[in-house]
């Protein structure tokens, strides 16, 4: 073949309104589905909270063990909590002890960002006794 009838033959392609209709009809259907994923969303994030504040609560463990009472410090107990988002980290919660006696300890893990923009925050605790539980779900 020739150089002359490749370049005579045409090849089919999209041309700039078509792919403008087509982004188009995407984003409409993407809106159409945000609303129905947000929850989904929110509940795969609040997975973060769940597994640090076992982490937490593995960490105060292990602390009672060596010395017969929870500790209100978490360099103490050797639990450095992630940086959120806030901060230029990842994490999603901020994590906070409330409480911590002899025999019992209480566990926060707040939401820096409000997942479905509803201004809810999600807020999660654990104790000694080590179930997360959610607080206030967003």
């Amino acid at each position: 073949m020739s150089f002359k009838t490749l370049f005579k033959r045409r090849l089919s392609a999209l041309n700039l309104q078509e792919t403008l209709i087509v982004l188009a009809i995407i984003g409409i259907l993407l809106l159409l589905a945000l609303p129905n994923l947000m929850p989904l969303i929110a509940k795969a994030k609040s997975i973060e909270a769940q597994t640090q504040l076992k982490a937490l609560h593995n960490a105060q463990t292990t602390y009672r063990y060596m010395h017969s009472k929870y500790s209100f410090d978490m360099d103490e107990i050797d639990f450095l909590p992630p940086k959120t988002v806030k901060e230029e980290g990842t994490a999603n919660y901020s994590y906070t002890i409330i409480e911590a006696t002899d025999a019992s300890f209480l566990a926060r893990a707040e939401a820096v960002t409000d997942f479905d923009g509803d201004g809810i925050l999600n807020v999660w605790e654990i104790d000694e006794n080590g179930n997360p539980k959610q607080l206030i779900k967003d």
